[in-house]
């Protein structure tokens, strides 16, 4: 994760940082439009913003990866297809409704890219859409197009944080990560609170960079980066329809150091993956499993990823509870499922540094228990209480650190290894999901 730990005393100190770090790379720029509407098929009324991410000129250099899940967005289906396209001048997102199996979705969204490409004065087909919200609903066509004029309007060159915080939904606050590499800097927002299990995650993630890669080398390195980061995390092991990753190139600055871009955008997309987690749909505490000794790394992988999965555990975290027979038996039953044949003789688990078992044996006793209980709760991003009425509410609304919950697993001495990041389970998670759309 980041060299340093960052800890933030309140949302006006959170929000300063987030200005530190979101100068624009050179040649973009970003707009923002938000507007009243009432969807189709629940007549009541709500809002909606418009983000558009726009380029000085086109450029041929950009990449994009897209969720595995068999029912994609719209927009997912229109931006595989522009992968094909010679440049990309432009992405257009907007929030409250994913565009996921509606009636004339596609058609929809070129529409509206059209739209904004004749505002911009760029091939319609240079404009990726994006979409994140509620599935099944009909995108506000003629609302959006009347809004449009208005983000193009507010575009400018100095900020990516409105940005950032047009493409939220349930998020509690806008993610920006940032590096500075070869001269240039690579500048990300993501956008992501539950439904996820990346391959990707109702994630949406921009990456903005000025220096000049060439689209096949930024492509090659966008594959390996997410399987790293973004395809390392779960909040609730459900798969999105919608999930985006899209990097973007002005080409403004030579790139001298390939190797040295690929390990600041590495850095910048593991940040952005970590804080999506944190900020997560009842997030109280960041899970950072480890797995070591593994016979490869995708074996690796799926096990931390047993791990954070694994409801009970989950459970027990939220509550500060380390009952460790929860993570030693989401091992042993992911391992029983696989039929991997896994030698689980010499595996060692910690929490926290502290070990709890080895070689087929529990180590505990009271003094770990007091031990383990603290790491926990260290790792505790709040408290909550419920209202009156039985609803949990944050009581902070930016990310007071960027501690977690610290778990080691090693299998032996095989080279594969692999680091996931999740999170515990909560009342404020069945809560935001019981009332998700009402």
């Amino acid at each position: 994760m980041s060299s340093t730990q960052l800890t933030f005393s309140s949302a006006d100190e959170h929000r300063k940082w987030l200005q530190s770090q979101a100068k624009l790379p050179q040649g973009f720029r970003v707009g923002t439009a938000r507007f009243a509407f009432t969807p189709q098929e629940a007549p009541k009324p709500a809002k909606m913003t418009l983000t558009l991410l726009a380029l000085d000129e086109p450029t041929p250099d950009f990449a994009a990866v897209f969720t595995k899940n068999a029912f994609p967005g719209a927009p997912v289906l229109v931006g595989r297809q522009r992968l094909h396209e010679p440049r990309l001048g432009a992405v257009l997102v907007n929030n409250k409704i994913s565009n996921v199996c509606a009636a004339d979705g596609v058609a929809t969204a070129e529409e509206i890219c059209a739209a904004a490409a004749r505002l911009l004065g760029i091939s319609p087909t240079a404009v990726l859409p994006s979409s994140t919200g509620v599935i099944g609903w009909r995108l506000p066509a003629e609302e959006m197009l009347r809004a449009l004029p208005e983000s193009v309007a507010a575009l400018q060159a100095e900020s990516i944080l409105p940005a950032a915080e047009g493409i939220v939904t349930t998020d509690l606050y806008p993610k920006i990560r940032r590096a500075e590499v070869g001269g240039g800097s690579i500048v990300a927002i993501g956008k992501g609170a539950g439904m996820i299990e990346p391959n990707l995650a109702t994630m949406l993630v921009y990456v903005l960079t000025d220096l000049q890669v060439p689209r096949e080398k930024l492509r090659e390195m966008l594959r390996r980066v997410t399987e790293t980061s973004f395809n390392a995390i779960s909040i609730d092991s459900d798969m999105s329809t919608s999930d985006t990753v899209a990097v973007l190139s002005s080409g403004k600055i030579p790139c001298a150091d390939l190797a040295a871009f690929e390990t600041a955008l590495r850095q910048v997309c593991t940040d952005l993956a970590e804080d999506i987690v944190r900020n997560g749909e009842g997030v109280r505490h960041v899970v950072r499993v480890t797995v070591s000794g593994a016979p490869d790394a995708a074996t690796a992988k799926a096990l931390g990823k047993a791990v954070i999965n694994a409801p009970l555990f989950k459970c027990a975290v939220a509550g500060n509870d380390p009952n460790v027979g929860r993570l030693v038996q989401a091992i042993g039953k992911h391992v029983g499922n696989t039929d991997s044949g896994l030698d689980l003789s010499r595996l060692r688990a910690s929490i926290g540094g502290i070990e709890i078992f080895a070689e087929g044996t529990f180590r505990l006793n009271p003094e770990k228990e007091k031990q383990l209980v603290a790491h926990l709760q260290a790792a505790e991003l709040y408290q909550s209480q419920p209202t009156a009425d039985g609803v949990f509410v944050p009581p902070v609304k930016f990310p007071p650190h960027e501690k977690c919950v610290e778990i080691a697993v090693s299998l032996g001495d095989g080279p594969g290894a692999a680091t996931v990041w999740g999170n515990d389970l909560t009342h404020e998670y069945v809560s935001e999901n019981a009332d998700y759309r009402s």
